[in-house]
């Protein structure tokens, strides 16, 4: 899978986030897009073929795999990656609006079409409330898919075809936990830093608007 596209979107969102919003890209660019690229990928290429139960049975084999691993954890980490991130399109859909925009009528309607305020501050705060949310759902899927965060090393199943409970064995199954414990951190880390910087724009712009009303008021 080429991750090009979710590189040049981070650098896209970079220009307009705020501090707060610059960790969360590098965070999610270095931290998981690198990890996952460079190391994660590798680990899980063949956990299909190293999956091996101490039977011969056809079929047998492939729905204990089926059974204990419906969705791969690294296809459920690139879903994970592409849904958290591509809520931030909204945000360049909408600078991008604002310069069509000016160029359309041929003048300044903005102080700049990347300061958040007015419809892009809304827009932001949707963005940043979808990321969190992402982040809460895939962290509860993971956890209901594999009945925790644990990998196993061993696992028995009973399932037809298998004639009798069979055990069955997982590959690297302590080097995965490693991983599975990585991303459980960072997606932690992220909803922290999602909701930090909702609760930092949330207050900022509360103060500006009640600062404009005061002094209207007093003039």
């Amino acid at each position: 899978m080429s991750w090009g596209f979710l590189r040049d979107l981070l650098s896209g969102v970079n220009k307009y986030s705020t501090g707060i919003g610059r960790i969360w890209v590098a965070v999610v660019f270095i931290f998981r897009l690198l990890v996952y690229i460079a190391a994660a990928e590798n680990i899980w290429k063949y956990e299909h073929d190293e999956f091996e139960c101490n039977i011969k049975q056809p079929g047998c084999e492939n729905v204990c795999f089926d059974h204990f691993f419906p969705v791969s954890h690294i296809r459920l980490w690139a879903l994970q990656l592409i849904m958290v991130s591509t809520p931030s399109l909204l945000v360049v859909f909408h600078v991008a609006y604002r310069e069509n925009r000016e160029k359309h009528h041929n003048q300044k309607l903005y102080k700049s079409p990347g300061e958040i305020d007015g419809g892009l501050l809304c827009t932001y705060l949707i963005s940043l409330i979808l990321k969190t949310g992402f982040e809460i759902v895939f962290l509860v899927l993971f956890y209901k898919l594999y009945n925790g965060f644990k990998v196993p090393r061993l696992v028995k199943c009973d399932i037809r075809p298998c004639p009798n409970t069979v055990d069955c064995y997982i590959s690297k199954p302590t080097e995965k936990m490693i991983f599975i414990c990585f991303l459980v951190a960072t997606s932690c880390v992220c909803i922290v830093l999602n909701l930090s910087e909702l609760s930092y724009l949330t207050f900022k712009y509360s103060i500006k608007c009640y600062l404009k009303r005061y002094i209207k008021k007093h003039q």
